[in-house]
């Protein structure tokens, strides 16, 4: 029982992870349309959007001595519905109305996942999976198959 437990802790922060990483690269309209598709959940600021900075750490060749890179800029926020799920945001970038929104749609997944997957992830992922396809075409189009050129040998 312990093991099916864990298995399913596991499962559940994956899946959460996914969910942020998604809310992080979503546009300010993907998170705006989805949040109110959810009904627009009441909730209270429990951190308030907030700009910092982060340290950006590095190695030279993934397994090198590690070395401070530079700083970037981070957004982070956290909200509590009215039900009592707790969601958080952590985005690159200065952008409180997204951090505190991508909060909103992480507590709603606490409560009810499978319709954030529905009316958030789904979306989001397919706009992204066509604007990968799209970047694909075009560097494609540009692409030069050396093996088909005709050499002077014959």
């Amino acid at each position: 029982m312990v093991m099916q437990l864990n298995a399913r802790r596991t499962d559940d922060t994956v899946a959460r992870q996914h969910l942020m990483a998604t809310a992080a690269v979503a546009t300010l309209d993907e998170l705006e349309q989805a949040v109110a598709r959810l009904g627009r959940p009441a909730c209270q600021d429990l951190r308030a959007p907030e700009i910092g900075l982060v340290m950006l750490r590095g190695r030279m060749g993934g397994d090198g001595a590690p070395f401070n890179m530079g700083e970037a800029t981070v957004t982070r926020a956290a909200v509590r519905l009215e039900t009592g799920e707790v969601g958080m945001s952590y985005l690159l970038g200065r952008d409180p109305s997204r951090a505190r929104l991508a909060a909103v749609i992480d507590a709603v997944w606490l409560r009810d996942s499978a319709l954030v997957e529905t009316v958030f992830l789904d979306p989001v992922q397919a706009r992204m999976e066509a604007d990968r396809r799209e970047a694909a075409a075009r560097s494609a189009a540009t692409r030069v198959d050396f093996f088909t050129l005709v050499r002077g040998e014959d």
